[in-house]
């Protein structure tokens, strides 16, 4: 019935070439308005659906790229249909499909591969949007995008790793929300070898207690044998002085690195008014000529 009503419209309605052409044109433009609503309609469920119940968006964004690409194919199929040039050109390729097939192959092997690597990545999901991803040692940040061909980081200043599925698939990641998001976040300090270690201890443990960021990560039976909820250790004697290494939990990764800096800043002020000395290096420097005036 639908196919009649088509076939009607096309042949009585619009009988000429021209008239054809419009009618494709019209195909696209409405192609293009479908797949706008389309993708409108799903970042509007992506953020509804995080912001009520924190959804992983990773399966609808993809789900998204793959529909936006498949609306495209069908209208410019139709569209291509509609004009009987155009249909005669594209009977003629079909003729030869396995040639061209061949020859396609051959040359977008590399999107293929991206395109599998990415159908990949969403089914075994190493990584999901919004993930806390570092890749090498320059390359850090979060998932802001998983698309058919590649993978969107964006770091801490706001710039955008773009990286091809294919290559993101085969690398060493460290996901900091992969399976929670709780992080420990290690802190080295330094002491004198003539401060007292107990009283250094018993600082670092109360200014980490005491920020705003700091979590107990000690389960009910840690607790009740009586463990520190900030451990705090003798790591090595340096040249200069005791090392110390602490280890205190927080929320996420972006919060353990906020609470570091100002574990940092707090424990040095405690530190100089306890009288706890942070050492530096201590250098004699020695001149020959120095030396050779008290040899005469």
């Amino acid at each position: 019935m639908v196919e009649n009503i088509l076939e009607y419209i096309k042949f009585h309605i619009f009988g000429n070439s021209y008239s054809r052409m419009i009618v494709a044109a019209i195909i696209v433009v409405v192609t293009i308005f479908v797949r706008m609503l389309i993708v409108k309609l799903f970042n509007a469920y992506i953020n509804k659906s995080s912001a009520e119940v924190k959804n992983d968006p990773t399966n609808y964004k993809f789900l998204k790229h793959a529909i936006s690409a498949i609306i495209y194919i069908v209208g410019l199929s139709i569209a291509i249909y509609s004009i009987p040039s155009l249909r005669s050109l594209a009977n003629s390729m079909l003729a030869g499909a396995g040639i061209l097939a061949v020859a396609i192959g051959f040359a977008s092997q590399q999107a293929f591969s991206n395109i599998i690597s990415g159908v990949f990545i969403i089914i075994f999901k190493p990584f999901r949007v919004n993930d806390r991803l570092k890749m090498r040692d320059d390359i850090y940040g979060i998932v802001e995008d998983i698309t058919l061909r590649h993978t969107i980081i964006r770091n801490y200043e706001n710039k955008r790793f773009v990286i091809p599925n294919a290559i993101i698939s085969e690398e060493t990641l460290i996901n900091s929300d992969i399976i929670e998001e709780k992080t420990c976040k290690i802190l080295d300090l330094g002491i004198a070898y003539s401060a007292n270690i107990d009283k250094a201890r018993s600082i670092i443990q109360e200014e980490a207690m005491n920020h705003p960021l700091y979590i107990d990560n000690r389960d009910a039976l840690q607790i009740k044998e009586g463990e520190d909820a900030v451990v705090v250790r003798v790591t090595a004697w340096g040249d200069f002085s005791i090392n110390l290494r602490v280890w205190v939990w927080s929320s996420n990764s972006q919060s353990a690195y906020t609470m570091g800096c100002d574990l940092r800043e707090s424990i040095k002020n405690r530190f100089d008014k306890e009288n706890i000395e942070i050492p530096f290096p201590y250098r004699t420097i020695v001149y020959k000529n120095d030396l050779d005036k008290e040899n005469k």
